[in-house]
């Protein structure tokens, strides 16, 4: 019989999209070579195999996100967190994720090549498969979560002395146990707070913000919030992910429900299915984490979202069961904010929020971040004794902003996916202008189509 650790590593080195890769951004800069087979498929192309190649390109990826090919035509390009990268160049679009062998305990990232990607061009037509290989050799980065398997099936647990202590030692905010925690295991738990898959690594600094940036948003209001712009709500109500960590599909779902209620002035008031991007979509992760710049801008513009009932939620890594008759929801562009992963800053942050809607956005979160009651949250130092687990990177929808009117103390306002039970009626405060947790460093933009 195979022992439980056999089984657990099996079910986690499964399948491709699952992918522990931890790549930087100076191990992918350079000159690569890619290998594209015919072009001249749909969006429903299987890439698991590569087939014959038709077209042999050179693209040179370099600072900050300007690529160039063997012609010398030009493009952008973007990391998508530390798991793959994509390439925008001759009215083309190319998405692979960084090659790897094992599985999230333990794996071994070869970053100067990558599993087979997908191409189209602009028009979302005349699909092709890809992969590539750097032209110089990139030394394998071996990651190991060993902590994390060890604590698999133990049951979460409440620190109420770190809670205690974090409400002694700061006033910004204040924190309380959750008895409905403890229904999940301290993997389940990691989950919820992003995925496992989703372990921070070195997540860019905000860009430096330019006098204009500046004095553009010293015309802004001091307070904004999309939840009552002249008494109109143009969010949709909280949910919760459960166990499993599908937060960038809810953050991304939750970014896409509001640019259209902005849009058609709430005439369209839909809640779209998360639960087909955890099963049926090959850039998710599934219920072991995930990026909203794939989900709200790739998969959204590539394959389109339906509505919940389409595929209502059950919060695990269930096979693919939407309802194909369902009519589908598009955006026409998406972005990290700024243009490429490392652009992002406080300023285009809020620009982009009064302007265009809210943003997905993800951060840091630490053994305290669960516990949070109400208030402007900062990470405290606190541990809990209990369950010592890596921060990981959670995924959740910026819908405003303002400033204490006691302390002057700035904050962003935050949608969460645990509950309208949880914190500020499912919502929290996070402080604003510091880069807190690293909030201000990954924005995602799109532009959706009603």
């Amino acid at each position: 019989m195979l022992s439980q650790i056999t089984v657990l590593l099996f079910m986690l080195g499964a399948a491709v999209a699952d992918t522990p890769a931890n790549c930087l951004y100076e191990d992918i800069r350079g000159t690569w070579n890619f290998f594209e087979t015919e072009r001249s498929g749909d969006n429903t192309l299987s890439c698991e195999t590569l087939g014959l190649v038709a077209h042999t390109k050179t693209f040179t990826l370099d600072f900050p996100n300007t690529v160039m090919d063997e012609l010398g035509n030009k493009g952008t390009w973007t990391m998508i967190w530390n798991q793959g990268f994509e390439v925008t160049i001759n009215q083309r679009s190319y998405f692979a994720f960084s090659y790897y062998e094992g599985n999230l305990v333990s794996a071994t990232s070869y970053c100067d090549k990558t599993f087979n990607g997908w191409s189209r061009d602009a028009t979302v037509r005349n699909w092709s498969c890809f992969s590539a290989n750097k032209t110089t050799e990139v030394t394998p980065r071996v990651t190991k979560l060993s902590t994390l398997l060890r604590m698999h099936h133990q049951t979460y647990r409440n620190d109420h002395a770190m809670i205690e202590r974090i409400n002694s030692k700061q006033s910004s905010w204040t924190a309380k146990a959750y008895p409905e925690h403890e229904k999940y295991t301290v993997m389940e738990m990691g989950q919820r707070m992003g995925g496992l898959r989703s372990v921070l690594h070195n997540p860019p600094p905000p860009a430096q913000a330019t006098p204009e940036q500046k004095a553009r948003i010293s015309l802004l209001p001091k307070n904004f919030d999309w939840r009552d712009v002249e008494g109109v709500n143009y969010v949709a109500p909280v949910r919760d992910q459960g166990g499993c960590g599908s937060c960038y599909v809810f953050a991304s779902m939750a970014m896409i429900e509001s640019r259209l209620r902005i849009k058609t002035n709430n005439q369209r008031q839909d809640v779209f299915s998360t639960q087909d991007v955890v099963s049926c979509s090959v850039l998710s992760q599934g219920c072991d984490g995930g990026f909203s710049y794939l989900i709200a801008g790739r998969y959204a513009e590539d394959q389109g979202v339906v509505a919940e009932e389409c595929n209502p939620y059950t919060g695990k890594n269930d096979p693919c069961n939407t309802d194909t008759s369902c009519a589908r929801t598009f955006v026409s562009d998406y972005e990290y904010l700024g243009g490429y992963y490392g652009a992002c800053n406080e300023e285009k942050m809020l620009q982009a929020l009064v302007e265009k809607g809210p943003l997905a956005v993800a951060y840091a979160v630490y053994d305290d971040f669960p516990n949070y009651d109400g208030g402007i949250y900062h990470h405290t130092g606190e541990r809990n004794d209990f369950n010592p687990l890596e921060y990981v990177n959670h995924a959740v929808l910026l819908v405003g902003y303002g400033e204490d009117e006691t302390t002057g103390e700035k904050f962003w306002t935050v949608k969460n996916s645990w509950g309208d039970s949880w914190g500020e009626d499912g919502y929290f405060r996070i402080r604003r202008g510091t880069n807190e947790c690293a909030i201000e460093s990954m924005a995602v933009d799109i532009t959706a189509i009603p």
